[in-house]
């Protein structure tokens, strides 16, 4: 009996050490598997929100005191609403910075769009632009009284 005793303790220990190992071994696995996961999911949360887009000016655009000349200019934006500071720049090179409201755009807009507004003969204002894919919107407030 003494022998067999002997043989079981060998064997729990045995056991005791194999479990052991296996669990060292998955708990680096699930350690692994949560970093890399981890790690794969940081790119999706920078594309998910991307704050600078391209438009393409066709008209002369007066906003604030600075005149946008026709051409492509890279709309970038801090902040994550609803009021931002907003940059527009054309070769690298930042045109104007304006405050704007980031608002949310409803189902109905599913392309991109500048919304303007004529103030004169020889003056057409920008009020908004519209980023269909990312249903959102930049709205830019000009007047002197905020109204």
């Amino acid at each position: 009996m003494f022998a067999f005793e002997k043989d079981l303790q060998h064997a729990a220990k045995a056991w005791d050490r194999q479990f052991l190992e296996e669990e060292i071994v998955r708990t680096k696995y699930l350690q692994y598997l949560a970093a890399l996961s981890i790690l794969a999911l940081l790119p999706l949360g920078a594309l998910a929100r991307n704050n600078a887009h391209s438009v393409q000016i066709l008209d002369v655009l007066q906003i604030g005191s600075t005149q946008l000349k026709p051409g492509n200019y890279k709309v970038e934006w801090q902040g994550t609403g609803p009021a931002v500071q907003v940059s527009f720049q054309q070769n690298g090179k930042t045109v104007v910075t304006m405050p704007a409201t980031l608002k949310t755009n409803d189902d109905q807009v599913t392309q991109d769009a500048i919304m303007t507004e004529a103030t004169s003969a020889d003056t057409t204002e920008l009020k908004e632009i519209d980023f269909g894919r990312q249903k959102e919107a930049l709205v830019f407030d000009q007047s002197p009284d905020g109204r």
